[in-house]
């Protein structure tokens, strides 16, 4: 099969998608219900791997999560996404989230994590998908970042499947 050409960071990137916060995303602290909104960016994280694969994809890992503050009845939630990097089927996205205050123009940084996306055939197989180009400075450290995060995960897989192959005695 064909190299795909690769495509550049903007091609599948969602900037600021806006979702307003209402009274049924609250959870009983009054603050918006974190697995609503890591709901949200698994949903986004998708449009994103999907635009830049041209395939099915599914959700592989979600690693990172991190709600760095909460956010608030009334708030106005901006998320923003991105791929980071892919490597043969799989892909990695990040996510940010910003809590708006509509009134006031004030924003607070809740929440970053990272998805990893793997694309399939019409078999239900993985796929190849296209290279990314970093285009700023800020996509070239994402790109590389990228790189750290996927060593440390296919390491603690080894060490996990090492440990499930001694349970096995």
């Amino acid at each position: 099969m064909p190299e795909k050409s690769p495509k550049p960071v903007s091609a599948s990137a969602i900037e600021k998608h806006v979702y307003k916060v209402f009274p049924n995303d609250l959870n009983s602290h009054e603050t918006v219900f974190g697995g609503m909104i890591m709901a949200k960016c698994d949903r986004l994280a998708l449009v994103v791997a999907e635009r830049h694969s041209a395939h099915v994809c599914v959700t592989a890992a979600v690693d990172s999560i991190h709600f760095r503050a909460p956010a608030k009845g009334n708030d106005t939630l901006l998320f923003s996404l991105s791929l980071n990097r892919s490597w043969g089927s799989s892909m990695e996205i990040g996510a940010k989230v910003v809590a708006e205050n509509s009134y006031t123009g004030e924003t607070r940084h809740i929440l970053s994590a990272f998805f990893t996306f793997v694309a399939l055939d019409e078999n239900d197989k993985p796929i190849d998908v296209p290279a990314v180009i970093p285009e700023t400075g800020k996509q070239r450290q994402r790109f590389a970042n990228a790189e750290i995060r996927r060593e440390g995960r296919l390491k603690t897989r080894a060490q996990l499947a090492k440990v499930s192959d001694d349970d096995k005695d």
